[in-house]
């Protein structure tokens, strides 16, 4: 039943905010998440240590006034990602591409796609990643991505069935995935996966804003077996309606030695180029779970 009730609820909301005037969305999710994140104190201490590291100058620490408006910004910016995230399937086609202002390193992704070996992009959770997503697909890059599997399964297949509508192919985060995403590759196309956050609990210890934690192996990993270029990228909201996208120059990806190795020694440039990213926007990340030991 409590199922049941949730699939009701996120349909319910979901067409509301198809439905609502543009901005009106915007500026309600933003209130609404702004509201609930002075509310819910574990939500926001996760919020506020995530950015206090991204915040903190080497070695230094983050002014504690400053340090909250950008956690309440952060609130807002989550806001306005579900509600950005769930208009899109509501806007005329071609929207998304008229409301690109730039996407620096654009070369980067044309390039991969003439080598034909696939091309993998290691993602954080910052500003609209689906966004970037239905700009790809635009651009004749359509993205395969994959996502926690949902209770119940028919809330998975709806949240799926809306992403695809916005050229974004979505992979249930199971055992099949790894096969499916092996393939997208090997038949030259795009796979995005947002790997900041170490849902599986199982990843790779790295070295992240100065602190130890552990990421994802899984787009390290895809690009040393398949050989596809491997970029980080960031989708940003703003300014105004509109959005922006950051690519990175290529990561070196190429085996030296043994898998695990490499592995590692990938992710951490991973790593690194997720801190730039973050940098950009820091008000625009919103990871609300834990990411870092505690003190």
């Amino acid at each position: 039943m409590a199922g049941t009730a949730r699939f009701a609820l996120f349909k319910t909301l979901g067409a509301v905010i198809e439905a609502l005037p543009e901005r009106l969305d915007v500026w309600l999710g933003r209130h609404v998440a702004r509201a609930v994140g002075r509310r819910t104190r574990g939500l926001r201490a996760n919020l506020t240590t995530n950015l206090r590291h991204a915040l903190a100058p080497p070695g230094g620490d983050v002014d504690q006034q400053l340090l909250e408006r950008f956690v309440d910004r952060g609130f807002e910016g989550y806001g306005q990602y579900w509600a950005e995230g769930a208009k899109l399937p509501a806007l005329e086609r071609g929207t998304v591409y008229d409301r690109f202002r730039i996407c620096e390193g654009l070369e980067y992704l044309t390039d991969a796609q003439e080598r034909g070996a696939g091309t993998v992009i290691a993602l954080p959770h910052v500003g609209s990643w689906e966004w970037g997503g239905s700009f790809l697909a635009h651009l004749g890059m359509p993205m395969t991505a994959v996502a926690e599997d949902l209770e119940p399964p028919a809330l998975f297949e709806w949240i799926r069935e809306k992403r695809h509508s916005i050229g974004i192919n979505i992979e249930p985060l199971n055992e099949r995935a790894g096969t499916v995403l092996l393939q997208t590759l090997k038949n030259g196309g795009v796979v995005g996966l947002l790997c900041d956050r170490d849902i599986q609990d199982n990843g790779i210890e790295v070295e992240f804003f100065g602190d130890r934690v552990t990421m994802p192996a899984g787009p390290a990993t895809l690009a040393l077996r398949t050989g596809a270029t491997l970029v980080a990228a960031g989708c940003y909201a703003g300014p105004g309606r509109d959005h922006f996208a950051v690519i990175t120059p290529p990561i070196d990806a190429v085996r030296t030695g043994r898998l695990r190795e490499d592995v590692t020694r990938v992710t951490q440039l991973i790593a690194y180029e997720l801190e730039g990213l973050i940098r950009r926007a820091p008000e625009q990340w919103h990871v609300l779970q834990p990411l870092f030991p505690e003190p």
